[in-house]
């Protein structure tokens, strides 16, 4: 496990295989609740370059802040603290919440970002496009860590329009030629929204593999 310092959350980036050949980097984002996996999943063994995970703070072995406090934005600030170590340029695979977090990163680092791949996972669908009934999330201080139960809480009621994903959708198919893989069956208001522009194609994971791994 690799420790990252984002302010003061300390973020676990864990190296499942070295570099190969120069290869571009592929970086893992897990879903709502869960974590990095212990080893290379099976169906990532055919990409050419390293590949990293990162537990997203809150979850796996990274910092649980107190009070919580979870926002998508929050998250694009730890994934962007990975790609700052791994010193390269990346394309992201996110499940869930994670391919949420993955699109919004391939938006505002379009420097760095060379696609994102999109999967199904806990978390996909957010909060939903429009707010719920108004109450206040009630969690159980006393349950076991991680993951912190106020990211379970908070980042599945943080509602986000349809129109949000669009725009760092648009981002990065300004920077990149079909910056977005959808690989997700499931398909929520923001994820068939962004299957409608320009650079976002579906297709099955190995092909994109294939097609981001040059």
């Amino acid at each position: 496990m690799i420790p990252l310092l984002n302010g003061r959350i300390t973020l676990a980036l864990h190296e499942l295989r070295g570099a190969t050949d120069g290869a571009r980097p592929l970086l893992h984002l897990h879903g709502l609740g869960l974590q990095s996996p212990s080893e290379l999943p099976n169906e990532l063994a055919s990409w050419t370059g390293a590949v990293f995970a990162l537990d997203f703070t809150g979850h796996g072995e990274s910092t649980v802040p107190k009070a919580g406090g979870y926002t998508a934005e929050t998250l694009i600030g730890d994934v962007d603290a990975a790609i700052e170590y791994i010193d390269s340029d990346v394309t992201l695979i996110g499940r869930g919440l994670g391919a949420y977090v993955a699109l919004l990163t391939a938006g505002t680092r379009t420097d760095a970002v060379k696609g994102a791949i999109l999967c199904d996972g806990p978390g996909i669908g957010g909060g939903g496009p429009v707010p719920g009934t108004p109450t206040i999330a009630r969690v159980d201080p006393h349950a076991p860590e991680p993951p912190d139960p106020y990211a379970l809480a908070e980042l599945s009621r943080d509602v986000r329009p349809p129109d949000y994903a669009v725009d760092f959708a648009r981002l990065a198919a300004n920077a990149t030629r079909n910056p977005f893989a959808i690989v997700a069956r499931a398909r929520p208001p923001w994820l068939e929204a962004v299957a409608d522009e320009v650079g976002a194609v579906p297709m099955a994971l190995a092909d994109a593999l294939r097609a981001y791994a040059r």
